[in-house]
């Protein structure tokens, strides 16, 4: 299911530019960080598949999975490429190193007898020896051409191929048949450790021979393949995507005889889980409730349903139900029985959606990606490290982590790495270069910035004398009136015509609680989505002087009529620097599907108010929140996730490289939306992709971590939730976590009946 943020199929990019030549963050305690002395590696949470022998699993049947749309191509190397397109080609194409329930690249023996790095010196040379059996479905076998086509495709040097991502292709110099065509030398101009990241997926020479086919003729289509199934149909206007079962497959064969990709819009898999027409879906967390409040549900015994319709008729009311239906009163009797069979019908269909879901799992796992609070370092306040590492250090990750995954029975560790999961062997808990949760350290970097407790307030020898406000209340005409003059207006009139005001305000405030709604408001929250913590809307009163998270009380408690509304927080309660308060703009989206990303904003919120720093919060359409907000840097905080990676060294480096200026004046960001980077940073990912010893490279990365964290552009809050409904008979498949599916093993335990399989109702 996709989620809000970056996409799974995040495209690597490597930049190609020189660095800037200025200041290297100096972090002297962190000069010594090595992989000595770490004890055992944190493990990751399993994944949750159902596992089952072959002999288990029943030959023949169709399996259907939704995917959220159709892909707009089937080219994983083009920039529209995304998760469906992953998840279609993983059983269609060549990946020679797929990951494992670790997170690390294995060897893939249907496509490689072995591969390994066979020179170092004077240059490093990779050579491949290709399983013999492995054809394409046209017959040909596959070889030292398909390597050399895609690596002159992707390698960055022909503008005509339109490739989203060239890592690693850059670093090689050439590529050499071996003895024959299954032997393939690979030889690099510069060292990559991540070597084992190319070539998968390996596209046929027929796609990736020329620029044409290479950026047309994958899109809807792929006439050769090489996998366990092939493609048989693409239809976006029935929103399918067939694969059956490739007859040319030399490995074991597919257990289905059929794989159907469904395009459900993730708002639209409950109904499609209950209508039977999908098998296999991503799902949020009120749909596995659903799921799980179906498993318990009792109807039809001669008692009231578990839950649901009529649940909530006692005996008694139903008794007196019956009594009118069957009473002299012909109307009352009418209208009874009319709300008996209404009742009896909303059972009826409410029964049956709980007897489809209750064919229906949920497996779940953590999701290899996690979800972090971005802070935009480009300007303002957030472009002092000061201000962004007391920001860190006031979140409970803790508590934002059990918010989301303890109500999902998962656990609920916050991730100690940008650069790796648990479980990964690059992991370790680098969080301490930024330091543990603590107030008084964050209130005392805020002072260090500048920014104070009661900085907020307007000094009257630095301003006009009273606000606008004032000078309303008071009916002051003069424009500039001198220090004298504003002695006597704070001693006389401005004492009376804030009594005024103050009373207008809350005679003001007391009518909107009364009312429960302010249409002004209301008007301004439909036109921008902006709602302010800590703050009024912008020129509404002195700064400073809003609704905080204290003020505010329980929600939905309203006090008795002709109560005074309570008064406004004193800004002196704010911290701010020259009469201006801290207030960041945290931008988050609105649709149904990203709540648990709005109750993690919500959170902070709360706790940034607790250190006085006041907080805008807009909420944007999720269509719109990546590409118009976080990519454009239009923002001061947001939340969005990032994807796992086996090659952290490559994949990381665009995500975390110090941004470069324009000629234009503007910033090239590459993947870095904090816009928050440094030389030494960049150095440290430079010398672990091009260090070939695991160890060793694994050892910068974790160096390269650390130095992120006492950035604080990035705080990783939590490893995403991973929920999919399956069906009960299914076997391998289901929450996979790191690992890659493994189509050829994906069956049900029992023959499906004969037509669609996802068709329980028929």
């Amino acid at each position: 299911m996709a989620h809000v943020g970056v996409p799974r199929g995040t495209a690597r990019k490597r930049r190609s530019v020189a660095l800037l030549a200025t200041g290297v963050l100096t972090l002297p305690v962190l000069a010594g960080c090595t992989s000595d002395s770490e004890g055992p590696t944190p493990v990751a949470v399993p994944q949750d598949i159902a596992p089952a022998s072959r002999d288990r699993v029943a030959d023949g049947s169709t399996l259907t999975w939704a995917i959220d749309a159709v892909p707009a191509t089937l080219n994983a190397y083009q920039a529209d490429a995304d998760s469906a397109t992953t998840r279609i080609t993983g059983a269609l194409l060549p990946s020679l190193f797929p990951l494992d329930a670790r997170g690390e690249p294995k060897l893939n023996p249907d496509y490689l007898e072995s591969a390994k790095v066979i020179e170092q010196e004077p240059k490093q040379v990779v050579l491949y020896k290709l399983n013999q059996q492995a054809v394409w479905s046209d017959g040909r076998e596959i070889g030292a051409p398909d390597f050399v086509a895609q690596w002159r495709a992707l390698s960055g040097k022909d503008s005509a191929f339109w490739t989203a991502r060239n890592a690693g292709y850059e670093r090689i110099e050439k590529i050499e048949r071996g003895k024959d065509d299954l032997q393939v030398r690979v030889t690099f101009s510069k060292p990559y450790a991540d070597w084992r990241s190319l070539f998968s997926p390996l596209y046929p020479k027929e796609v990736t021979g020329s620029p044409g086919t290479f950026n047309d003729g994958a899109r809807a289509t792929l006439k050769n393949t090489a996998g366990p199934f092939r493609l048989r149909s693409v239809n976006k206007d029935k929103g399918t995507v067939v694969l059956d079962r490739n007859p040319r497959w030399w490995g074991n064969e597919a257990k289905l005889e059929s794989l159907v990709f469904r395009a459900v819009e993730p708002k639209d898999r409950t109904d499609a889980l209950t209508a039977g027409t999908v098998d296999v879906a991503d799902i949020d967390a009120t749909t596995a409730n659903g799921i799980a409040l179906a498993a318990r549900y009792r109807g039809g015994n001669g008692g009231p349903p578990a839950h649901g319709p009529g649940a909530d008729i006692t005996p008694a009311a139903a008794l007196r139900s019956w009594a009118l239906a069957h009473g002299s009163d012909e109307e009352a009797a009418e209208a009874a029985q009319l709300a008996r069979e209404k009742n009896r019908e909303a059972v009826a269909v409410y029964a049956a959606e709980q007897k489809s879901l209750q064919g229906f799992v949920v497996r779940k796992s953590l999701e290899p990606a996690y979800t972090q609070l971005a802070m935009n370092g480009e300007s303002g306040a957030l472009s002092d490290d000061r201000v962004r590492r007391a920001i860190a250090r006031t979140l409970d990750r803790q508590e934002l982590a059990d918010a989301v995954l303890k109500p999902l029975g998962l656990p609920a560790k916050p991730p100690g790495s940008h650069l790796a999961l648990a479980g990964q062997p690059a992991y370790k808990d680098g969080s301490g270069a930024l330091g543990d949760q603590d107030t008084k350290e964050a209130q005392a970097l805020l002072a260090d910035a500048g920014w104070t407790v009661g900085g907020a307030v307007r000094r009257t020898e630095d301003t006009k004398a009273g606000s606008e406000a004032e000078k309303k209340a008071s009916g002051e005409a003069t424009d500039k009136p001198s220090a004298k003059a504003t002695d006597k207006a704070s001693g006389k009139a401005t004492d009376k015509a804030s009594a005024k005001a103050t009373d207008k305000a809350s005679e003001k405030a007391a009518e909107k609680e009364e009312k429960g709604e302010q249409e002004e408001d209301d008007k301004a929250s439909r036109e921008e989505g902006t709602y302010i913590v800590g703050d009024d809307k912008p020129g509404d009163g002195p700064a400073g002087t809003g609704v905080t998270a204290q003020d505010k009380g329980p929600a939905g408690a309203y006090a008795p009529a002709g109560t005074p509304a309570p008064a406004p927080a004193s800004v002196k309660a704010r911290i701010g620097k020259g009469g201006k308060p801290l207030t960041l703009r945290f931008v988050l989206p609105s649709g149904p599907g990203s709540q648990p990303l709005r109750t993690v904003g919500q959170k902070i919120v709360e706790m940034l108010d607790s250190i006085g720093i006041s907080t805008q919060i807009t909420k944007v359409d999720d269509e719109s929140y990546f590409k118009d907000h976080i990519a454009s840097g239009d923002y001061d905080m947001a939340l969005y996730s990032w994807p796992a990676t086996a090659y952290p060294a490559t994949d990381g480096r665009p995500i975390f490289s110090k941004p470069e200026p324009a000629t234009d004046g503007s910033l090239l960001v590459e993947q870095n939306y904090t816009r928050v980077g440094s030389d030494h940073i960049d150095q440290l990912f430079d010398r672990a992709v091009s260090e070939l010893d695991a160890n060793a490279s694994r050892d910068l990365l974790k160096q390269a971590d650390a130095r992120i964290w006492a950035a604080a552009g990035s705080i990783p809050l939590y490893q995403r939730p991973q929920l999919v409904a399956v069906d009960k008979k299914l076997a391998n498949i289901g929450a996979f976590g790191f690992a890659a599916p493994r189509y050829e093993d994906i069956g049900f335990t029992g023959r499906q009946a004969a037509g669609s399989p996802a068709n329980r109702k028929k």
